[in-house]
Formats: C-alpha cells, sequence, structure tokens
C-alpha cells in the first residue's frame, strides 16, 4: 500500500510518509509539532524530518507561537492548501484499491479491529 501511495503522490513530491502530517496540519491548523507528534502517535524525530521536507517542498510554514515563543505553530502555504485535494483524491484511488472484493460491512469491521490495535498498542498501561 505504502509503494502504491508513494507512486500516486510522486508528482507532488510527497513521500508515503509525509502526507499524512500534510493532511493532519490541512484539518487542524495552526497546530505544533509536538502537539502534531502526539495526535498522530510518532515520535518528534520522525515529525521533525516529514515537517522540514513539507517546508522544504513550499507546501508548509512555521511561524512563531504568539502565546508561547518555544513553540513554532504550523501552517499550510498556498501552494500546501492547492496540493491537499489532489492528495485526497491520490489516497482516495488507493483506497478504492483496497476495498475491492470487501464489502462495506467487512470494511467497517476492519477499520474498527486495525484501531482496536492501535489503541491496545498505543494505551498507558497503569503502573
Amino acid at each position: 500500500m505504502q509503494i502504491l501511495i508513494s507512486s500516486e503522490l510522486a508528482p507532488y513530491r510527497i513521500g508515503s510518509g509525509q502526507y499524512f502530517f500534510l493532511m493532519a496540519i490541512a484539518f487542524q491548523q495552526p497546530i505544533t509539532q509536538k502537539a502534531l507528534s502526539e495526535k498522530l502517535l510518532i515520535d518528534k524525530t520522525t515529525t521533525a524530518k516529514a515537517i522540514a521536507k513539507l517546508e522544504a517542498e513550499g507546501y508548509v510554514r512555521r511561524e512563531a507561537d504568539p502565546n508561547d515563543n518555544r513553540y513554532q505553530l504550523l501552517f499550510l502555504t498556498d501552494a500546501g492548501h492547492e496540493v491537499v485535494p489532489e492528495v485526497q483524491e491520490a489516497l482516495g484511488r488507493v483506497k478504492n484499491k483496497t476495498r475491492q472484493g470487501i464489502t462495506d460491512d467487512e470494511y467497517d469491521l476492519l477499520i474498527g479491529m486495525l484501531k482496536t490495535v492501535l489503541h491496545n498498542l498505543t494505551d498507558k498501561e497503569e503502573a
């Protein structure tokens, strides 16, 4: 699936490891890099690398947080806003391929089960 996503997003110079950062910023901007890492359950180093790549491609910009200068707020640039619908379409094509031969109920069950697995893996055990 990652190979197909990479192929679909290659024209936009967005790797399969960056699109979900782009989409998360698109739907919750402004957001700090720290909050983005926490939201996506991804370590800070990986997030920093992905944001740097999106910034280098001109899709994301940083601004100092007026409430706390220690943090940078992440925003989409005009180019970022323009590419989001293209990325959504590309991801839709990939999703449609993954759903072939699976009913809506089966797909919903699969997604629900995967969410449970993710929750189980990321749930902090109480001491």
